[in-house]
């Protein structure tokens, strides 16, 4: 028996000391996240039970819900944001995220030049401020004094132009690719580091018997990114049921035309800050915004606990 077992024996088992600096730095994060986080969604969610009664606020219990979904007026303008929001994400889903995919793809294809100019270019619209991508694209699709018009003359399909932005029909697809041009570089640079991710051993053992070009893509790589799409379709998902900034931007807070681009982040502004003759409504607009909440924190928990267990087989 050594010496240390013999003073562990006389003394017993040695204790761990304590880590109070790992408290000490994440004290300051953990304050300013409660501050800024958690105790607004509380008092939201605690607000979405109040209303003014006779003057005073008082616990009305879910009538504040009742008449979101029950009153016609309330009803018919939510009911309309949330299918704006759900057509909204779907284009993300299957416009950006698979030009995402191919981008990444293609720019991690070995030996290819430029591709650190590439991954820069399409990446930087995602750090410019919605506020200068709006009024820019505002300027690029208008009628009057944008180059649209002009560039697709070069081409010879000037007869395709419309005013996009103006027609109910087309506003909110216009919309939603002006944040499919800005956001792509997101999904683009968390699939080209999960390409990166993927062990040499397996490609080679993928050429050896003959696996190569796209059909390794299909075959091997996109399998084993598959949690990174996961991943990345939750945070379109989240993204895009809290997004304000850019409609706000380009159609303003009617989100016009005719309430067309309207979703659940401009109904809410509206509702609980007010705008032109409208009065705000604070327990209305906590009561849409729990509603936002809880939407939100169903489609992550069906991720979370649902999804991402059958995608862990693919995880290395």
């Amino acid at each position: 028996m050594t010496d240390a077992e013999m003073t562990e024996i006389e003394t017993g088992p040695a204790k761990r000391p304590v880590r109070w600096h790992i408290a000490v730095f994440l004290a300051p994060a953990v304050v300013v996240y409660t501050a800024i986080m958690i105790l607004p969604l509380i008092e939201t969610l605690r607000l979405s039970f109040f209303n003014l009664v006779e003057g005073q606020v008082r616990f009305v219990g879910l009538a504040n819900f009742k008449v979101l979904f029950g009153d016609p007026r309330w009803a018919a303008e939510f009911w309309n944001a949330l299918k704006n929001n759900i057509i909204f994400f779907v284009i993300h889903m299957l416009v950006q995220n698979p030009i995402g995919i191919a981008l990444a793809a293609m720019l991690s294809v070995p030996n290819l030049r430029f591709a650190a100019f590439y991954r820069s270019a399409i990446f930087v619209p995602t750090l410019l401020s919605f506020v200068i991508v709006g009024f820019i694209w505002k300027l690029i699709l208008s009628p009057i004094w944008g180059i649209t018009p002009w560039m697709l003359d070069l081409v010879g399909l000037k007869w395709a132009f419309a005013p996009w932005l103006g027609k109910p029909n087309t506003a909110l697809i216009a919309v939603s690719l002006i944040s499919v041009w800005q956001y792509v570089g997101i999904p683009m640079m968390l699939i080209y580091a999960a390409l990166l991710n993927i062990p040499d051993e397996v490609l080679e053992a993928a050429e050896c018997d003959g696996i190569t070009g796209w059909s390794q893509f299909w075959k091997i790589k996109l399998p084993l990114i598959l949690p990174a799409i996961g991943i990345i379709s939750i945070l379109t998902f989240v993204g895009n049921f809290n997004a304000f900034d850019l409609i706000y931007t380009v159609q303003g807070a009617l989100a016009g035309p005719d309430k067309s681009t309207d979703i659940l982040g401009t109904l809410l502004y509206r509702t609980f800050f007010g705008f032109q003759l409208q009065l705000g409504d604070r327990s209305m607009g906590a009561t849409i915004a729990t509603v936002m909440f809880l939407i939100i924190l169903a489609g992550v928990s069906l991720y979370l606990f649902v999804i991402q267990r059958r995608m862990r087989r693919y995880q290395f």
